[in-house]
């Protein structure tokens, strides 16, 4: 039967800690897993590059870190982006608006990207896509920022983080509208950006509304519903618990979904192609495109 549907199952945090590298090459060698987003400057970084080099079927992408972690460059470099600890600043809101009204900040941005790029580069993998640490590349400069940006380093697919509510109703009814069109906008206008840049996105992207807690029954469910054209499904799991674990999230749940056997029963369908994002750049699954009534539905 023709391919009508395609998948990519992605990791964040990859080289965050040793319990996030351990789940991502489980999951990626017993489950579904097809992708992970790798945090150049993370503490686990060189772990999990290691990994990836015993892996050569994970797609491995560039999970860009500018707010809750540490930077690349110095600093010193970075007085608008960095707190008094000189770690990536947290206040996103006001993040955000000091990139709006200073220059100079702007260049910091910049800088910072292009050197976790080079970053990226150094480690000899094969750059498979690129997202922002908690979708900050929503914000239009860093978006805009990503794309320029990763061209040089041979970008060619980013997350577009448009999650489509309908869907998730199929699966639990009760599911809340408001977060998906509070995003909507900004994302369909990132899609915009990213596909005239030549860049793949896919049509679909789940993972927002329950992020850290993509459960078995949740992740199976999905698969078994996935809209026509390209879909992503990103997750974070992780062996245990683990220093600076954000609050609520059951990583090792999601460890569990991944290697399921609903799960992996649910990525046999003849219908469904299951790969990174490398594997669909001859938009050889339809692009169908996610309308806007289906984001906000």
């Amino acid at each position: 039967m023709r391919c009508l549907k395609g998948l990519i199952v992605t990791a964040d945090d990859f080289g965050l800690v040793r319990e996030v590298n351990d789940a991502v090459e489980a999951a990626h060698r017993d489950g579904v897993l097809t992708a992970a987003s790798l945090m150049v400057a993370a503490p686990a970084a060189r772990d999990a590059v290691e990994r990836a080099r015993r892996l050569p079927s994970l797609r491995v992408g560039l999970h860009v870190v500018l707010t809750e972690g540490a930077p690349v460059l110095p600093a010193s470099d970075l007085s608008h982006l960095v707190d008094g600890r000189g770690m990536l600043r947290s206040d996103m809101a006001a993040l955000g608006a000091t990139l709006a009204f200073s220059r100079r900040a702007r260049r910091q941005l910049a800088a910072e990207i292009g050197a976790q790029f080079e970053a990226f580069r150094d480690t000899g993998l094969t750059l498979d896509h690129c997202n922002a640490h908690k979708h900050f590349h929503l914000h239009p400069l860093v978006g805009r920022l990503l794309a320029e940006v990763g061209a040089r380093f041979g970008l060619r697919a980013m997350r577009v983080p448009l999650e489509p509510t309908s869907v998730l109703r199929r699966i639990e009814p009760h599911t809340p509208i408001l977060p998906a069109r509070l995003t909507a906008p900004l994302a369909l206008a990132l899609r915009r950006r990213v596909r005239a840049a030549g860049l793949l996105a896919p049509d679909s992207v789940f993972g927002l509304q329950w992020s850290g807690q993509m459960t078995r029954e949740r992740l199976s469910g999905l698969i078994r519903r996935l809209p026509d054209g390209l879909s992503e499904i990103y997750v974070h799991p992780a062996t245990g618990p683990f220093p600076g674990a954000a609050p609520g999230y059951r990583h090792r749940e999601e460890l569990e979904a991944l290697v399921a056997p609903e799960v992996l029963a649910a990525c046999r369908d003849s219908t469904l192609r299951v790969g990174g994002f490398a594997d669909f750049l001859a938009r050889s699954v339809p692009d169908h495109g996610v309308r806007d009534r289906r984001v906000m539905s």
